[in-house]
């Protein structure tokens, strides 16, 4: 089979596989997908793929981007040591909240412990240092039009007033495109970037239901109205995927996130 009949038939794939698929779902369920193959960019599905949603800790995604840029541009060194105190932990997911009061971390485990555990306190960290403005101009920059970051992690208050966060699945797509091409910061920064991806704890969702052996650099979210994951997956032929589902149970959400990742993967092994 040529390279290019190859592709044909993965697109092919996709829309006969994942289009019934999201016909078995029940209506109060919301997807929002982007799959895009890494060989051949024309390869590709989408559905609600420019919906700006609720991106949990997805955004996190563009936060690690700007720290990168800054450790590039000098503004900022990993290997320097940040001071916690109480008043910068925040609830939700991490270690960080349990911590005493001045203990000594670096600006590198606190960007691991950001993407690997999604530690709140550590994303509200690198918010607060390096600035939301700064943020979302590198967001802006990336070409990423329905992304924005518009509150710290854990802030309620903000969250019922109407100011969330929000991604699209196409924006996280073209995130790790740039990611994965090494078009962000330097080569080895993006290939610092996903290597630490590549260690997300959070295995519920695209690596559920794929082989062992399969590789996954990715960054997952989950509110009570949103379960998110945005990554690449190392089949023989890589591909992004980008996965948001809304009105559905956490579990029901993670299912569905895992079986369309198996679709695809089916699509491009």
């Amino acid at each position: 089979m040529t390279l290019t009949s190859c592709f044909a038939q993965t697109d092919a794939v996709l829309t006969k596989s994942v289009t019934p698929y999201l016909h078995t779902l029940p209506a109060s369920v919301t997807v929002s997908l982007a799959v895009q193959s890494l060989t051949d960019s024309s390869v590709a599905m989408s559905v609600n793929a420019e919906r700006p949603v609720p991106s949990a800790s997805v955004i996190k995604l563009p936060i690690m981007v700007e720290v990168m840029e800054q450790v590039k541009a000098g503004t900022l060194d990993l290997s320097e040591i940040h001071i916690l105190t109480d008043s910068e932990k925040a609830g939700g997911d991490g270690v960080l909240k349990n911590y005493s009061h001045r203990s000594r971390i670096s600006y590198a485990d606190l960007l691991r412990l950001m993407l690997v555990y999604s530690d709140n306190t550590a994303t509200n960290i690198f918010i607060n240092e390096l600035g939301m403005a700064a943020i979302n101009a590198r967001i802006r920059a990336m070409g990423l039009t329905g992304t924005r970051l518009n509150r710290v992690m854990m802030d309620t208050v903000a969250a019922r007033q109407g100011r969330d966060n929000y991604v699209t699945a196409a924006d996280m797509n073209r995130l790790l495109s740039q990611l994965y091409r090494h078009r962000l910061a330097t080569p080895a920064l993006c290939e610092q970037m996903l290597d630490i991806l590549k260690q997300n704890e959070d295995t519920l969702t695209i690596p559920r239901l794929l082989p062992k052996s399969v590789v996954v650099a990715h960054k997952t979210g989950t509110l009570a109205y949103v379960r998110a994951d945005a990554g690449i997956v190392y089949a023989r032929q890589p591909f992004l995927l980008t996965v948001l589902i809304q009105g559905a149970p956490t579990p029901d959400a993670e299912r569905i996130i895992a079986e369309l990742a198996l679709i695809c993967y089916n699509a491009f092994r």
